[in-house]
C-alpha cells in the first residue's frame, strides 16, 4: 500500500464481547483511544466508529502530508462505510499546523460519504482542543489540560482485559525476533530440523515426488496437531514447523486450524523462528490477531511478513483483506490442504 501507513480496524466486539468502554466526554475519548489502539498513538489521526452492527471500532492512519490527504481521508471513511458506521469520533494527535489539514479533510469526506462525524478533537502535549467548539470558557484557545488516569476508562479498558502499549513501536517489538540465549537456542534447532530435511532428501534418493509427498503428509500432519494440542512448543517443535511452513500446502493447512485462539501460539513461534523461516509464521500471527479484532497488531505482524520476503502472496492478501473493510466474523479464508496449486508451489524459498 502506497501513501501513509494505516493500522485497521481493531473491532471490540470481535471475540463475542460486547463494548465495555462508556465515552460520555473528550477526556472519556482521549483515555479510550490507546485501549482500543493497543497503544499510545502519536502523530496520527484516530477515528472510533460507533453504533455499528458489530460494536465499536478504531483505527489509526499516519498524519499525512498535503499531497496525501484525500487518500487518507478516503481510506478512513471507506473503512467506516463498509463496516455500517453512522457516528464517529475523530482524535488527531500532533500540532495543528500537522493536524488540522487531515482533520479537515477526514470532516468533509465523512460527511460526503453519509459518517456523522460527532466530535473532532486535536491532542497534544497534555493538552486537546474542539474542532466545534469556540467557547472560551468551555475550551479555551490555550487547550484543555487532561489526564488518561482521572477518567473510569482506564479501570474500565483494565478490568476488561486491554491494554496500552508505550506506542506503536512497543507494538511491533511484541512479534520481534527473540534474543540471547533463547535466539542461540534456535539457532541450533534450525540446524537439526535443516539437517533433517536433507536426511530426508538423502533417503529418498532421486525420487523429488516421493520427498514432496512424504514431506507434505507430514508437514500438514504435524501443524494440525501442534494446533489441535495448543501448548507452548518446544524449540525442535518451533524449528521443524518452520522448515515445513515454507511449503504453501502445509501453511494454508496451518490456516484453516487457526483462530483467534491461537494468537498466542502464533506470535511465540514468529518470535522464535529463524529470520528466513518468519514469512509464513508472521502471516498466520497477523490472520490470528485479525480475527481477534486487533487490526494493529495483524499490521505489525504482516510488516514482518513483508520484511522478510516483499513478495509473499499471502501477506498481500491479507493486507488487501484487512484494508478492504471486511469484518473478522466474515474474514476467514476458506482453503484446503488439497487445494490445487501451480507445478512448483510447494518448494521452500
Amino acid at each position: 500500500m502506497t501513501g501513509p501507513k494505516l493500522d485497521p480496524m481493531n473491532h471490540s466486539s470481535a471475540t463475542g464481547r460486547p463494548p465495555l468502554l462508556q465515552l460520555r466526554s473528550p477526556h472519556d475519548v482521549i483515555a479510550a483511544v490507546p485501549y482500543l489502539l493497543g497503544f499510545h498513538p502519536a502523530d496520527s489521526l484516530v477515528a472510533i466508529g460507533s453504533d455499528g452492527p458489530r460494536g465499536s471500532c478504531a483505527l489509526r492512519v499516519d498524519l499525512p502530508p498535503d499531497d496525501q490527504l484525500d487518500a487518507a481521508a478516503e481510506q478512513i471513511a471507506g473503512l467506516l462505510v463498509a463496516n455500517d458506521f453512522p457516528r464517529a469520533v475523530l482524535v488527531g494527535y500532533g500540532g495543528a499546523e500537522q493536524v488540522d489539514p487531515v482533520m479537515s479533510a477526514a470532516r468533509a469526506t465523512l460527511g460526503r460519504r453519509g459518517v456523522e462525524v460527532l466530535e473532532a478533537l486535536r491532542v497534544d502535549g497534555g493538552r486537546f482542543w474542539s474542532c466545534y467548539c469556540t467557547v472560551p470558557g468551555c475550551c479555551p484557545p490555550e487547550g484543555t489540560p487532561y489526564d488518561i488516569g482521572s477518567s473510569p476508562v482506564a479501570a474500565q479498558a483494565t478490568l476488561a482485559g486491554r491494554v496500552a502499549l508505550a506506542g506503536r513501536g512497543e507494538l511491533a517489538r511484541s512479534v520481534a525476533p527473540v534474543d540471547g540465549a533463547a535466539r542461540d537456542a534456535m539457532r541450533r534447532a534450525t540446524e537439526r530440523a535443516t539437517g533433517r530435511l536433507v536426511s530426508r532428501m538423502v533417503e529418498c534418493g532421486r525420487d523429488d515426488a516421493l520427498f514432496k509427498a512424504r514431506t507434505l503428509a507430514e508437514g500438514v500432519a504435524h501443524a494440525r496437531d501442534l494446533l489441535r494440542r495448543g501448548e507452548p512448543l518446544t524449540d525442535d517443535e518451533v524449528a521443524w514447523l518452520g522448515v515445513l511452513l515454507t511449503y504453501p500446502r502445509v501453511r494454508d493447512a496451518a490456516l484453516v486450524h487457526t483462530d483467534a485462539d491461537r494468537l498466542d501460539l502464533w506470535r511465540d513461534v514468529l518470535r522464535r523462528v529463524a529470520e528466513p523461516f518468519a514469512a509464513a509464521p508472521a502471516c498466520l500471527t497477523a490472520y490470528a490477531a485479525f480475527l481477534s479484532g486487533d487490526g494493529a497488531l495483524a499490521n505489525v505482524a504482516l510488516d514482518r511478513a513483508i520484511a522478510v520476503n516483499p513478495g509473499y502472496s499471502m501477506a498481500a492478501l491479507l493486507r488487501d483483506i484487512m484494508l478492504s473493510g471486511v469484518p473478522p466474523e466474515k474474514a476467514r479464508l476458506h482453503v484446503t490442504a488439497q487445494a490445487p496449486r501451480d507445478p512448483g508451489d510447494d518448494q521452500p524459498p
